[in-house]
This record gives C-alpha cells, sequence and structure tokens, in this order.
C-alpha cells in the first residue's frame, strides 16, 4: 500500500499541479504541503492541523479525504495512554490508620472551667443591657434621622452577540464556526488582529501565541505550543475538548 506522502505527490503530478497550484487552491502554505508531502507531520503545529490540511489536499486532488486521515490515524496517531498502563499487583495491603490518643483529663478540666467562665460574661453583659441599655436605644431612635438608602443605578441590558478579536503575536492557524455541524466561517493563517461576530462562537487555535477578548473581557488561553479550542455566548466562554473543535 504507497504511503501517504506518494498518494498525494501522485495525485498531484497526474492532475499536472504544482505546489503553488495547490497552495492558492487550499490557502495552506507551500511548507506545509511539501511537509505533508515528505511525511514531516512535526513541521505542522499539530495533528489536528495535520488531519485538516490532509481533508483540504485530498478534496482538491480529487481523491477520499476520509480514507487518507484514518490511515494517517493508523500509522501515526499514539494508542490510548489507558492501555499502556502497567496493572499494580494484586493483594496489596493498605498500612493500618493510627488511632487517636483519647483526651487526658487536664484538658477536659480545662474545658469545664473555660465554659464556666463564658456563661458568667454572658450574664454579666445581659445584665448591663438590662439596666441602661434600653432607654439609650430609645433616645437614639427619637433623634436620630433616618438616612435614604441611595437608589440603584439601572444596569445596561447583556450583550446578545459576540464580539470576538483575535491578535495573534506570530502567524496562527485559526478556524470558527457558530456551532457542531454548521458551516466554517472562517479557516487560515493570521498574521493581524481581526475581530468577528455572531450569537456564538467557536475557535480552534494553532497555538497560544494570541491575545484574545470577548465583548472586550480579555480571555485566558493558557501557554504551550499546543492547538487550544473555546466556544463563545453573549454570557460565557467554555473551552472545548480537541475532538469537537472546528475543523478537527
Amino acid at each position: 500500500m504507497p504511503s501517504i506522502g506518494d498518494t498525494l505527490r501522485e495525485a498531484r503530478m497526474r492532475r499536472r499541479l504544482d505546489i503553488a497550484d495547490v497552495e492558492a487552491k487550499t490557502k495552506i502554505r507551500a511548507k506545509y504541503l511539501r511537509a505533508l508531502e515528505n511525511e514531516e507531520f512535526g513541521m505542522l503545529p499539530g495533528p489536528t492541523f495535520v488531519k485538516t490540511f490532509l481533508r483540504s489536499y485530498a478534496e482538491v486532488l480529487g481523491l477520499d479525504p476520509h480514507l487518507l486521515v484514518e490511515d494517517y490515524r493508523a500509522r501515526y496517531e499514539p494508542r490510548d495512554e489507558a492501555e499502556l498502563k502497567p496493572i499494580g499487583p494484586a493483594g496489596m495491603r493498605r498500612e493500618p490508620r493510627r488511632r487517636a490518643r483519647p483526651p487526658g483529663p487536664w484538658l477536659l478540666v480545662g474545658l469545664a472551667v473555660a465554659a464556666v467562665l463564658g456563661v458568667l460574661l454572658v450574664i454579666g453583659l445581659v445584665g448591663e443591657d438590662d439596666s441602661g441599655g434600653g432607654e439609650a436605644a430609645q433616645e437614639q431612635t427619637t433623634t436620630e434621622p433616618r438616612r435614604e438608602r441611595p437608589r440603584r443605578r439601572p444596569q445596561p441590558p447583556p450583550p446578545r452577540r459576540v464580539a470576538l478579536r483575535i491578535a495573534p503575536e506570530a502567524e496562527t492557524y485559526v478556524c470558527i464556526d457558530t456551532g457542531a455541524g454548521t458551516d466554517i466561517r472562517f479557516e487560515g493563517i493570521l498574521t493581524s488582529p481581526q475581530t468577528f461576530r455572531g450569537r456564538r462562537l467557536r475557535v480552534n487555535l494553532g497555538n497560544t501565541s494570541v491575545s484574545v477578548s470577548a465583548n472586550g473581557k480579555p480571555v485566558e488561553v493558557g501557554s504551550g505550543p499546543n492547538p487550544v479550542g473555546f466556544a463563545f455566548t453573549p454570557r460565557s466562554t467554555t473551552p472545548v475538548p480537541i475532538g469537537e473543535r472546528p475543523c478537527a
């Protein structure tokens, strides 16, 4: 069975296309297209973008994108880590917990003395309040004027749409849609700030070298070279798992 890179290269040559032609049709940079044909997948931002670029490249060449993506998953994606975890030996005994020592007699005596002192203190305070505190409180209530409560300012209505601003610090792959199963609103490489608007937006970022704000409020995207994804509504920002992000 031919490799993924050979399949792409042979299909491109049959159609008499060069890398520049494919770059113009797919909007994928030429260095990423050459990396796909040479199977140098480490040059791409991550596995999610490898599969996305494979689909776009295969559609331009008239190939079945599903077969190429499944071939990539079978050859290059690691197996579930849960399958590789060793099973611990059975019958491991837990160390018995140490029982707390009962309190000594001196601790009980101290607690009893503290309780008696507390009762005497309360009785003394109540007696003082009964003797003269009532008259003083009555004079204050009759002479002190009432204070008017400040009026609350009406709050502005909550926003009905999301204004999502993405400002890349370096070239960053971005894919945006409006929900699972909807059409892609934008897919490409951002080199300058851009704003997207909608009632609901989902974004897939190739890395965290970006500044993101939703309706003027900054969004914490984390750090590191791995892709991140979020779903935005006028009132919430929610992380999106890698398998559910746009263009994934």
